[in-house]
Protein backbone atom coordinates (compact mmCIF):
# COMPACT_ATOMS: atom_id res chain seq x y z
CA UNK A 1 0.00 0.00 0.00
CA UNK A 2 1.08 3.54 -0.66
CA UNK A 3 -0.64 6.59 0.76
CA UNK A 4 0.22 9.77 2.65
CA UNK A 5 -0.24 10.65 6.31
CA UNK A 6 0.20 14.27 7.39
CA UNK A 7 0.96 15.00 11.05
CA UNK A 8 0.22 18.55 12.19
CA UNK A 9 2.07 19.58 15.32
CA UNK A 10 4.67 16.92 14.63
CA UNK A 11 7.06 18.78 16.93
CA UNK A 12 5.28 16.95 19.76
CA UNK A 13 8.31 14.71 19.49
CA UNK A 14 7.61 11.78 21.78
CA UNK A 15 4.01 11.37 20.67
CA UNK A 16 4.87 11.67 16.97
CA UNK A 17 7.51 8.96 17.34
CA UNK A 18 4.98 6.67 19.03
CA UNK A 19 2.38 7.16 16.28
CA UNK A 20 5.04 6.65 13.61
CA UNK A 21 6.35 3.36 15.00
CA UNK A 22 2.83 2.10 15.74
CA UNK A 23 1.78 2.66 12.13
CA UNK A 24 4.90 0.97 10.79
CA UNK A 25 4.03 -2.12 12.85
CA UNK A 26 1.38 -2.82 10.18
CA UNK A 27 3.18 -4.90 7.51
CA UNK A 28 1.21 -3.37 4.62
CA UNK A 29 2.23 0.18 5.60
CA UNK A 30 5.99 0.05 4.95
CA UNK A 31 5.78 2.02 1.69
CA UNK A 32 3.75 5.01 2.88
CA UNK A 33 4.74 8.66 3.23
CA UNK A 34 4.71 10.71 6.42
CA UNK A 35 4.54 14.47 5.93
CA UNK A 36 5.45 16.31 9.12
CA UNK A 37 4.48 19.91 9.70
CA UNK A 38 4.89 22.30 12.61
CA UNK A 39 5.40 26.02 13.16
CA UNK A 40 8.78 25.28 14.78
CA UNK A 41 11.60 24.42 12.37
CA UNK A 42 13.73 23.44 15.38
CA UNK A 43 11.25 20.83 16.59
CA UNK A 44 10.65 19.59 13.07
CA UNK A 45 14.35 19.06 12.53
CA UNK A 46 14.66 17.02 15.71
CA UNK A 47 11.72 14.73 15.00
CA UNK A 48 12.64 14.23 11.34
CA UNK A 49 16.14 13.13 12.33
CA UNK A 50 14.66 10.61 14.77
CA UNK A 51 12.19 9.21 12.24
CA UNK A 52 14.85 9.07 9.51
CA UNK A 53 17.04 7.08 11.91
CA UNK A 54 14.18 4.62 12.52
CA UNK A 55 13.61 4.19 8.78
CA UNK A 56 17.32 3.64 8.16
CA UNK A 57 17.79 1.21 11.05
CA UNK A 58 14.83 -0.90 9.92
CA UNK A 59 15.75 -0.73 6.19
CA UNK A 60 12.31 0.57 5.25
CA UNK A 61 11.16 2.29 2.03
CA UNK A 62 9.04 4.68 4.14
CA UNK A 63 9.34 8.34 3.14
CA UNK A 64 9.51 11.16 5.70
CA UNK A 65 9.25 14.83 4.73
CA UNK A 66 9.10 17.89 6.98
CA UNK A 67 7.94 21.43 6.25
CA UNK A 68 6.57 24.48 8.03
CA UNK A 69 4.25 24.91 5.03
CA UNK A 70 1.17 23.13 6.34
CA UNK A 71 -0.73 23.24 3.05
CA UNK A 72 2.19 21.54 1.29
CA UNK A 73 2.24 18.78 3.92
CA UNK A 74 -1.50 18.22 3.46
CA UNK A 75 -1.36 17.91 -0.33
CA UNK A 76 -2.67 14.50 -1.31
CA UNK A 77 -2.88 13.23 2.28
CA UNK A 78 -5.38 10.45 2.96
CA UNK A 79 -5.09 10.84 6.72
CA UNK A 80 -4.35 13.95 8.77
CA UNK A 81 -3.37 13.63 12.43
CA UNK A 82 -3.35 16.66 14.73
CA UNK A 83 -1.47 16.83 18.03
CA UNK A 84 -1.04 20.60 18.22
CA UNK A 85 -0.80 22.79 21.34
CA UNK A 86 -1.76 26.27 20.15
CA UNK A 87 0.12 28.88 22.17
CA UNK A 88 2.57 26.31 23.48
CA UNK A 89 3.66 26.28 27.09
CA UNK A 90 3.58 30.09 27.24
CA UNK A 91 -0.19 30.31 26.78
CA UNK A 92 -0.71 27.17 28.83
CA UNK A 93 1.03 28.82 31.79
CA UNK A 94 -1.62 31.58 31.67
CA UNK A 95 -4.38 28.93 31.64
CA UNK A 96 -3.16 27.87 35.08
CA UNK A 97 -1.74 31.13 36.52
CA UNK A 98 -4.61 33.54 35.89
CA UNK A 99 -7.46 31.34 37.25
CA UNK A 100 -5.42 30.79 40.42
CA UNK A 101 -5.72 34.54 41.09
CA UNK A 102 -9.46 33.96 41.32
CA UNK A 103 -9.23 30.83 43.50
CA UNK A 104 -9.58 28.26 40.70
CA UNK A 105 -7.05 25.46 41.23
CA UNK A 106 -6.65 23.18 38.18
CA UNK A 107 -4.51 20.08 37.81
CA UNK A 108 -4.49 19.97 34.00
CA UNK A 109 -6.72 22.71 32.61
CA UNK A 110 -6.99 21.42 29.05
CA UNK A 111 -10.55 20.09 28.69
CA UNK A 112 -13.08 22.35 30.42
CA UNK A 113 -12.70 24.63 33.47
CA UNK A 114 -11.22 28.08 32.84
CA UNK A 115 -8.00 26.84 31.27
CA UNK A 116 -9.61 24.28 28.98
CA UNK A 117 -12.18 26.76 27.70
CA UNK A 118 -9.50 29.32 26.79
CA UNK A 119 -7.40 26.55 25.25
CA UNK A 120 -10.38 25.78 23.04
CA UNK A 121 -10.65 29.44 22.02
CA UNK A 122 -7.03 29.31 20.83
CA UNK A 123 -7.43 26.00 19.05
CA UNK A 124 -10.71 26.30 17.22
CA UNK A 125 -9.70 29.00 14.66
CA UNK A 126 -6.60 26.95 13.87
CA UNK A 127 -8.63 23.73 13.60
CA UNK A 128 -10.88 25.44 11.06
CA UNK A 129 -7.81 26.51 9.08
CA UNK A 130 -6.68 22.87 9.07
CA UNK A 131 -10.10 21.80 7.80
CA UNK A 132 -10.06 24.44 5.05
CA UNK A 133 -6.71 23.13 3.79
CA UNK A 134 -7.84 19.51 4.08
CA UNK A 135 -10.89 20.23 1.93
CA UNK A 136 -8.75 22.10 -0.59
CA UNK A 137 -5.66 19.92 -1.12
CA UNK A 138 -5.93 16.56 0.70
CA UNK A 139 -7.43 13.44 -0.84
CA UNK A 140 -11.19 13.60 -1.35
CA UNK A 141 -12.89 12.38 1.86
CA UNK A 142 -9.60 12.49 3.79
CA UNK A 143 -10.03 11.52 7.43
CA UNK A 144 -8.96 13.91 10.20
CA UNK A 145 -7.76 12.21 13.39
CA UNK A 146 -7.68 14.74 16.24
CA UNK A 147 -5.55 13.96 19.30
CA UNK A 148 -5.38 17.56 20.52
CA UNK A 149 -7.24 18.80 23.58
CA UNK A 150 -9.76 20.09 24.36
CA UNK A 151 -10.89 16.97 22.51
CA UNK A 152 -14.65 17.51 22.44
CA UNK A 153 -14.46 21.20 21.47
CA UNK A 154 -11.89 20.65 18.74
CA UNK A 155 -13.80 17.70 17.28
CA UNK A 156 -17.11 19.56 17.54
CA UNK A 157 -15.70 22.51 15.59
CA UNK A 158 -14.09 20.31 12.93
CA UNK A 159 -17.28 18.34 12.28
CA UNK A 160 -19.88 21.11 12.63
CA UNK A 161 -17.98 24.03 11.09
CA UNK A 162 -14.93 22.53 9.39
CA UNK A 163 -17.07 20.03 7.42
CA UNK A 164 -14.33 17.38 7.48
CA UNK A 165 -14.67 13.67 8.31
CA UNK A 166 -13.26 13.81 11.84
CA UNK A 167 -12.77 11.44 14.76
CA UNK A 168 -11.33 12.42 18.13
CA UNK A 169 -8.92 9.99 19.78
CA UNK A 170 -7.80 9.64 23.40
CA UNK A 171 -6.22 6.90 25.53
CA UNK A 172 -8.10 7.43 28.80
CA UNK A 173 -10.38 4.43 28.26
CA UNK A 174 -7.46 2.06 27.69
CA UNK A 175 -5.61 3.29 30.78
CA UNK A 176 -8.71 2.97 32.96
CA UNK A 177 -9.33 -0.57 31.71
CA UNK A 178 -5.74 -1.52 32.52
CA UNK A 179 -6.27 -0.31 36.10
CA UNK A 180 -9.49 -2.27 36.50
CA UNK A 181 -7.91 -5.44 35.12
CA UNK A 182 -5.01 -5.05 37.53
CA UNK A 183 -7.07 -4.56 40.69
CA UNK A 184 -9.27 -7.53 39.75
CA UNK A 185 -6.19 -9.74 39.46
CA UNK A 186 -6.34 -10.36 35.71
CA UNK A 187 -3.23 -11.80 34.11
CA UNK A 188 -3.78 -9.58 31.08
CA UNK A 189 -6.00 -6.55 30.30
CA UNK A 190 -7.40 -8.66 27.46
CA UNK A 191 -9.30 -10.73 30.05
CA UNK A 192 -11.47 -7.68 30.77
CA UNK A 193 -14.43 -6.95 28.50
CA UNK A 194 -16.21 -3.65 28.99
CA UNK A 195 -18.59 -1.06 27.68
CA UNK A 196 -17.35 2.45 28.36
CA UNK A 197 -19.37 5.46 27.29
CA UNK A 198 -19.84 9.18 27.96
CA UNK A 199 -17.84 12.18 26.79
CA UNK A 200 -14.09 12.59 26.54
CA UNK A 201 -12.48 12.61 30.00
CA UNK A 202 -15.88 11.83 31.53
CA UNK A 203 -16.38 8.34 30.18
CA UNK A 204 -17.84 5.63 32.39
CA UNK A 205 -17.31 1.87 32.61
CA UNK A 206 -21.00 0.98 32.60
CA UNK A 207 -20.48 -2.75 32.03
CA UNK A 208 -17.56 -4.96 33.14
CA UNK A 209 -16.88 -8.64 32.62
CA UNK A 210 -13.73 -10.50 33.65
CA UNK A 211 -13.35 -13.70 31.63
CA UNK A 212 -17.08 -13.53 31.00
CA UNK A 213 -18.06 -13.02 34.65
CA UNK A 214 -20.00 -9.81 35.43
CA UNK A 215 -18.25 -7.46 37.86
CA UNK A 216 -20.48 -5.44 40.16
CA UNK A 217 -20.00 -2.18 42.03
CA UNK A 218 -19.20 -3.71 45.42
CA UNK A 219 -16.56 -6.06 44.07
CA UNK A 220 -14.89 -3.24 42.15
CA UNK A 221 -14.87 -0.90 45.18
CA UNK A 222 -13.36 -3.62 47.36
CA UNK A 223 -10.69 -4.36 44.74
CA UNK A 224 -9.63 -0.71 44.46
CA UNK A 225 -9.63 -0.15 48.22
CA UNK A 226 -7.46 -3.23 48.70
CA UNK A 227 -4.89 -2.15 46.09
CA UNK A 228 -1.75 -0.85 47.83
CA UNK A 229 -1.14 1.94 45.27
CA UNK A 230 -4.45 2.92 43.66
CA UNK A 231 -6.21 3.13 47.04
CA UNK A 232 -3.95 6.12 47.77
CA UNK A 233 -3.58 7.64 44.28
CA UNK A 234 -7.22 7.43 43.18
CA UNK A 235 -9.12 8.48 46.32
CA UNK A 236 -11.40 10.85 44.42
CA UNK A 237 -12.13 8.34 41.67
CA UNK A 238 -12.98 5.70 44.24
CA UNK A 239 -15.31 8.13 46.01
CA UNK A 240 -17.08 8.86 42.71
CA UNK A 241 -17.30 5.09 42.10
CA UNK A 242 -18.99 4.64 45.47
CA UNK A 243 -21.49 7.42 44.83
CA UNK A 244 -22.17 6.95 41.10
CA UNK A 245 -21.81 3.17 41.03
CA UNK A 246 -19.43 3.17 38.03
CA UNK A 247 -15.74 3.91 37.54
CA UNK A 248 -14.53 6.90 35.51
CA UNK A 249 -11.86 6.59 32.84
CA UNK A 250 -10.03 9.70 33.95
CA UNK A 251 -7.20 10.05 36.40
CA UNK A 252 -7.74 11.47 39.87
CA UNK A 253 -6.36 14.85 38.77
CA UNK A 254 -8.30 15.10 35.53
CA UNK A 255 -11.62 14.06 37.06
CA UNK A 256 -11.23 16.42 40.01
CA UNK A 257 -11.45 19.55 37.85
CA UNK A 258 -14.54 18.49 35.87
CA UNK A 259 -16.71 18.26 38.98
CA UNK A 260 -17.85 21.04 41.35
CA UNK A 261 -17.22 19.20 44.61
CA UNK A 262 -13.58 18.25 45.21
CA UNK A 263 -11.42 21.30 44.31
CA UNK A 264 -13.63 24.09 45.64
CA UNK A 265 -11.60 24.68 48.85
CA UNK A 266 -7.85 24.25 49.47
CA UNK A 267 -8.35 21.85 52.38
CA UNK A 268 -10.65 19.73 50.24
CA UNK A 269 -8.09 19.61 47.42
CA UNK A 270 -5.35 18.22 49.66
CA UNK A 271 -7.76 15.70 51.10
CA UNK A 272 -8.60 14.12 47.76
CA UNK A 273 -5.36 14.26 45.76
CA UNK A 274 -2.07 12.36 45.95
CA UNK A 275 1.30 13.97 45.29
CA UNK A 276 3.22 10.86 44.21
CA UNK A 277 2.79 11.96 40.57
CA UNK A 278 1.33 15.00 38.82
CA UNK A 279 -1.60 13.10 37.37
CA UNK A 280 -3.18 12.46 40.76
CA UNK A 281 -4.19 16.08 41.34
CA UNK A 282 -1.16 18.38 41.78
CA UNK A 283 -1.87 22.06 41.11
CA UNK A 284 -0.72 22.79 37.55
CA UNK A 285 0.71 19.29 37.48
CA UNK A 286 0.56 18.74 33.75
CA UNK A 287 2.12 22.14 33.04
CA UNK A 288 5.07 21.22 35.27
CA UNK A 289 5.36 17.77 33.71
CA UNK A 290 5.18 19.16 30.16
CA UNK A 291 7.83 21.77 30.93
CA UNK A 292 10.18 19.20 32.45
CA UNK A 293 9.61 16.80 29.56
CA UNK A 294 10.43 19.46 26.98
CA UNK A 295 13.57 20.53 28.88
CA UNK A 296 14.66 16.91 29.28
CA UNK A 297 14.20 16.18 25.60
CA UNK A 298 16.17 19.24 24.53
CA UNK A 299 19.04 18.32 26.86
CA UNK A 300 19.09 14.56 26.30
CA UNK A 301 18.32 14.64 22.57
CA UNK A 302 21.42 12.60 21.58
CA UNK A 303 20.10 9.71 23.69
CA UNK A 304 16.71 9.88 21.97
CA UNK A 305 18.42 9.86 18.59
CA UNK A 306 20.54 6.88 19.57
CA UNK A 307 17.48 4.96 20.81
CA UNK A 308 15.88 5.45 17.38
CA UNK A 309 18.44 3.04 15.92
CA UNK A 310 16.74 0.04 17.52
CA UNK A 311 14.53 -2.27 15.42
CA UNK A 312 10.78 -1.71 15.55
CA UNK A 313 9.16 -4.40 17.73
CA UNK A 314 5.52 -5.05 16.73
CA UNK A 315 4.98 -6.64 20.16
CA UNK A 316 5.48 -3.18 21.66
CA UNK A 317 2.87 -1.49 19.47
CA UNK A 318 0.91 0.82 21.74
CA UNK A 319 -2.83 0.90 22.30
CA UNK A 320 -3.18 4.39 20.79
CA UNK A 321 -6.09 4.15 18.37
CA UNK A 322 -4.59 5.76 15.26
CA UNK A 323 -2.57 2.85 13.84
CA UNK A 324 -5.39 0.38 14.53
CA UNK A 325 -7.97 2.60 12.81
CA UNK A 326 -5.77 3.00 9.73
CA UNK A 327 -5.12 -0.74 9.64
CA UNK A 328 -8.85 -1.51 9.80
CA UNK A 329 -9.76 1.03 7.12
CA UNK A 330 -7.03 -0.10 4.74
CA UNK A 331 -6.94 -3.88 5.32
CA UNK A 332 -10.49 -4.60 6.59
CA UNK A 333 -9.10 -6.22 9.75
CA UNK A 334 -11.83 -5.18 12.18
CA UNK A 335 -10.83 -3.02 15.16
CA UNK A 336 -12.91 -2.23 18.23
CA UNK A 337 -12.15 0.98 20.11
CA UNK A 338 -13.66 4.05 21.76
CA UNK A 339 -14.06 7.08 19.53
CA UNK A 340 -15.11 10.72 19.82
CA UNK A 341 -17.85 11.46 17.30
CA UNK A 342 -21.10 13.42 17.08
CA UNK A 343 -23.75 11.68 19.18
CA UNK A 344 -26.61 11.34 16.70
CA UNK A 345 -28.42 8.79 18.87
CA UNK A 346 -25.45 6.72 19.99
CA UNK A 347 -26.09 7.64 23.66
CA UNK A 348 -29.82 7.98 24.24
CA UNK A 349 -29.71 10.38 27.19
CA UNK A 350 -27.11 12.88 25.97
CA UNK A 351 -27.79 15.74 23.50
CA UNK A 352 -27.72 14.80 19.84
CA UNK A 353 -25.22 17.52 18.86
CA UNK A 354 -22.70 16.61 21.55
CA UNK A 355 -19.34 14.99 20.88
CA UNK A 356 -19.48 11.69 22.75
CA UNK A 357 -16.85 9.01 23.42
CA UNK A 358 -18.23 5.52 23.04
CA UNK A 359 -17.51 2.05 21.57
CA UNK A 360 -17.28 1.53 17.85
CA UNK A 361 -15.96 -0.88 15.24
CA UNK A 362 -13.79 0.01 12.27
CA UNK A 363 -13.51 -1.82 8.95
CA UNK A 364 -13.18 -0.76 5.33
CA UNK A 365 -16.63 0.84 5.51
CA UNK A 366 -15.51 3.29 8.21
CA UNK A 367 -16.17 3.80 11.90
CA UNK A 368 -19.42 2.18 12.98
CA UNK A 369 -20.64 3.15 16.45
CA UNK A 370 -22.61 0.88 18.77
CA UNK A 371 -25.87 2.81 19.18
CA UNK A 372 -28.60 2.80 21.81
CA UNK A 373 -26.45 3.12 24.95
CA UNK A 374 -28.09 4.71 28.01
CA UNK A 375 -25.86 6.10 30.75
CA UNK A 376 -26.70 5.93 34.46
CA UNK A 377 -28.56 9.11 35.34
CA UNK A 378 -25.81 10.63 37.50
CA UNK A 379 -23.24 10.06 34.76
CA UNK A 380 -25.53 11.63 32.16
CA UNK A 381 -26.18 14.65 34.41
CA UNK A 382 -22.46 15.23 34.92
CA UNK A 383 -21.75 14.89 31.21
CA UNK A 384 -24.59 17.25 30.25
CA UNK A 385 -23.16 19.98 32.49
CA UNK A 386 -19.89 19.78 30.58
CA UNK A 387 -21.59 19.49 27.19
CA UNK A 388 -23.46 22.74 27.81
CA UNK A 389 -20.15 24.46 28.58
CA UNK A 390 -18.52 22.92 25.50
CA UNK A 391 -21.35 24.02 23.21
CA UNK A 392 -21.22 27.64 24.40
CA UNK A 393 -17.42 27.60 24.19
CA UNK A 394 -17.45 26.39 20.58
CA UNK A 395 -20.06 28.93 19.56
CA UNK A 396 -18.14 31.72 21.31
CA UNK A 397 -14.91 30.72 19.55
CA UNK A 398 -16.59 30.69 16.15
CA UNK A 399 -18.26 34.08 16.63
CA UNK A 400 -15.54 35.78 18.69
CA UNK A 401 -18.28 36.57 21.22
CA UNK A 402 -16.64 37.52 24.53
CA UNK A 403 -20.00 37.76 26.31
CA UNK A 404 -20.88 34.19 25.38
CA UNK A 405 -17.36 33.12 26.36
CA UNK A 406 -17.91 34.59 29.83
CA UNK A 407 -21.21 32.74 30.13
CA UNK A 408 -19.48 29.50 29.15
CA UNK A 409 -16.86 29.98 31.84
CA UNK A 410 -19.53 31.00 34.38
CA UNK A 411 -21.41 27.73 33.76
CA UNK A 412 -18.32 25.56 34.17
CA UNK A 413 -18.93 23.26 37.19
CA UNK A 414 -15.71 24.01 39.09
CA UNK A 415 -15.58 27.72 38.20
CA UNK A 416 -19.17 28.10 39.38
CA UNK A 417 -18.35 26.37 42.66
CA UNK A 418 -15.48 28.77 43.37
CA UNK A 419 -16.01 32.16 41.71
CA UNK A 420 -18.63 34.92 41.64
CA UNK A 421 -19.98 36.32 38.35
CA UNK A 422 -17.94 39.52 38.84
CA UNK A 423 -14.77 37.46 39.29
CA UNK A 424 -15.52 35.39 36.20
CA UNK A 425 -16.11 38.48 34.05
CA UNK A 426 -12.78 40.00 35.12
CA UNK A 427 -10.89 36.70 34.84
CA UNK A 428 -12.04 36.16 31.25
CA UNK A 429 -11.10 39.73 30.35
CA UNK A 430 -7.66 39.16 31.84
CA UNK A 431 -7.15 35.85 30.03
CA UNK A 432 -8.29 37.22 26.66
CA UNK A 433 -5.94 40.20 26.99
CA UNK A 434 -3.02 38.00 28.08
CA UNK A 435 -3.59 35.56 25.20
CA UNK A 436 -4.60 38.06 22.51
CA UNK A 437 -1.76 36.91 20.22
CA UNK A 438 -3.51 33.51 19.84
CA UNK A 439 -7.10 34.79 19.82
CA UNK A 440 -7.61 36.61 16.49
CA UNK A 441 -11.38 36.29 16.69
CA UNK A 442 -11.38 38.48 19.84
CA UNK A 443 -9.20 41.27 18.40
CA UNK A 444 -12.09 43.74 18.46
CA UNK A 445 -12.95 42.82 22.06
CA UNK A 446 -9.45 43.33 23.51
CA UNK A 447 -9.44 47.17 23.79
CA UNK A 448 -12.69 47.18 25.78
CA UNK A 449 -11.43 44.34 27.96
CA UNK A 450 -8.28 46.33 28.75
CA UNK A 451 -10.40 49.35 29.62
CA UNK A 452 -12.57 47.32 31.99
CA UNK A 453 -9.49 45.85 33.67
CA UNK A 454 -8.05 49.31 34.28
CA UNK A 455 -11.18 50.25 36.22
CA UNK A 456 -11.93 46.92 37.93
CA UNK A 457 -12.34 46.72 41.70
CA UNK A 458 -12.54 42.91 41.91
CA UNK A 459 -9.85 41.72 44.28
CA UNK A 460 -7.45 38.95 43.27
CA UNK A 461 -4.68 37.15 45.10
CA UNK A 462 -1.24 35.86 44.30
CA UNK A 463 -1.69 32.17 45.02
CA UNK A 464 0.41 29.22 43.90
CA UNK A 465 -2.44 26.81 44.58
CA UNK A 466 -3.13 24.18 47.20
CA UNK A 467 -0.54 21.69 45.99
CA UNK A 468 1.99 23.33 43.65
CA UNK A 469 5.47 22.00 42.92
CA UNK A 470 8.32 23.81 41.21
CA UNK A 471 9.69 22.71 37.85
CA UNK A 472 12.66 20.45 38.50
CA UNK A 473 16.06 21.11 36.98
CA UNK A 474 17.78 18.69 34.61
CA UNK A 475 20.15 17.75 37.44
CA UNK A 476 17.21 16.92 39.72
CA UNK A 477 15.57 14.84 36.99
CA UNK A 478 18.81 12.95 36.37
CA UNK A 479 19.20 12.21 40.07
CA UNK A 480 15.61 10.99 40.32
CA UNK A 481 15.93 8.74 37.28
CA UNK A 482 19.20 7.32 38.64
CA UNK A 483 17.58 6.60 42.01
CA UNK A 484 14.62 4.88 40.35
CA UNK A 485 16.95 2.79 38.21
CA UNK A 486 18.96 1.74 41.24
CA UNK A 487 15.85 0.91 43.25
CA UNK A 488 14.41 -1.08 40.34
Amino acid sequence: MSFKIAIIGAGSVGFTKKLFTDILCVPEFKDIEFALTDISEHNLGMIKAILDRIVEANKLPTRVTATTDRRKALEGARYVISCVRVGGLEAYADDIRIPLKYGIDQCVGDTICAGGILYGQRNIPVILDFCKDIRAVAETDAKFLNYANPMAMNTWAAIEYGKVDTVGLCHGVQHGAEQIAEVLGAKSPKELDYVCSGINHQTWFIELRLNGRPIGKDELIAAFEAHPVYSKQEKLRIDVLKRFGVYSTESNGHLSEYLPWYRKRPDEITRWIDMSDWIHGETGGYLRYSTETRNWFETEYPQFLEAASKPIDPAKRSNEHASHILEALETNRVYRGHFNVKNNGVITNLPQDAIIESPGFVDRFGINMAAGITLPEACAATCISSINVQRMSVHAAIAGDIDLLKLAVLHDPLVGAVSTPEEVWQMVDEMVVAQAAWLPQYANAVPAAKERLSKSRVKTREWAGAARRSVRSIEELRAEKAALKQAG
